[in-house]
């Protein structure tokens, strides 16, 4: 069982990942991407989250549509259903137009924009776009303190080399006030100590519920070292889930697993955090995530297919929140 949260007890929400990226010779469909979209929202799920990268592996490679853009596209064809990065890889952008961007996206959504933002790991995506990747930590500082001052300032003025900002003004502002929630996804400490400091929260992916507590216990504590209510903070985990006979859905979910998914060295990602077995077992699996007092889980389902998909709508949501 998980540790328990001392924080009070909230009603978690439930999202769901959307398949943007794919395997060679596989590729991602725009307009496939966009009735998903419309569907999770008639499923009832709380949020739909992007995964972002600009280039994706060399052999295999993983074609990938851009995150942004997607969202956006999904966001005009929906009314309810909150659009998410999970995660925006924010050194490697311009943050002066990426503070553009995402507040245009909160607008066409009319306030539904989740961002989760990280520093990113693979070195070969920042070396050919021009981002030092050595540096990546100290972008990522400057960019959220430049993009959440052009959201919530009238004009700013301040030398973020190589960025000079001169009495800039930007508007208009997102709609969400005072920002859009910026969720850090991340694993080392400093990294902890930025998403209770810097941000609105925590997003981690495919972590165990016992680890997830643990974690996110360190989390609530860099945050009350800092003066701030750890209450207010927001934890979301990304977990993988296969609904089925567990003799006969077992082997193929931890090949899909190891196939198509990485698991960072220096975190505790780990593909033992998966969901698997019938309804009755999968629920009793998130009880101990829902244990930790987590505020948001983000399902990725087996191959993302839409027996799963209805499976976790219908037969497993409903039974968590009856719990």
């Amino acid at each position: 069982m998980a540790p328990q949260n001392s924080a009070p007890k909230k009603e978690t929400v439930y999202g769901i990942a959307m398949r943007n990226f794919t395997r060679f010779p596989e590729m991602p469909s725009a307009k496939g991407l966009i009735e998903y979209g419309v569907r999770m929202e008639e499923l009832g799920f709380e949020s739909l989250w992007a995964w972002d990268h600009t280039l994706l592996g060399v052999d295999p490679n993983f074609p990938i549509l851009e995150a942004l853009t997607i969202l956006t596209a999904v966001a005009a064809r929906t009314s309810r259903i909150k659009v998410g990065t999970g995660i925006l890889v924010m050194p490697m952008r311009n943050p002066v137009l990426l503070a553009k961007e995402l507040a245009t996206i909160d607008h066409i959504s009319d306030g539904r924009l989740l961002v989760g933002a990280a520093v990113g790991w693979y070195r070969r995506e920042f070396d050919s776009l021009g981002v030092d990747f050595t540096k990546r930590g100290k972008i990522m500082e400057q960019s959220l303190e430049i993009i959440d001052r052009l959201w919530t300032e009238e004009k700013v003025s301040g030398d973020y080399d190589p960025y000079k900002l001169r009495g800039a003004v930007m508007y208009p502002k997102p709609v969400q006030k005072p920002r859009p929630p910026l969720l850090i996804g991340g694993y080392v400490d400093a990294v902890l100590k930025r998403a209770a400091t810097k941000g609105d929260g925590w997003l981690t992916y495919y972590y165990t519920a016992e680890a997830f507590g643990r974690v996110w216990a360190k989390v609530r504590g860099f945050a009350e070292e800092a003066g701030r209510n750890p209450d207010e903070l927001i934890s979301t985990n990304q977990l993988p889930i296969c609904v089925g006979p567990r003799e006969k859905i077992e082997g193929p979910m931890k090949e899909w697993l190891q196939t198509e998914w990485d698991y960072a060295a220096w975190s505790e990602s780990t593909m033992d955090s998966a969901i698997m077995g019938t309804p009755e077992e999968c629920v009793e699996q998130l009880q101990a995530h829902l244990a930790t007092g987590i505020d948001r889980i983000i399902f990725v389902p087996y191959r993302y297919e839409a027996e799963q998909i209805e499976a976790i709508a219908k037969d497993i949501i409903p039974k968590l929140r009856a719990k």
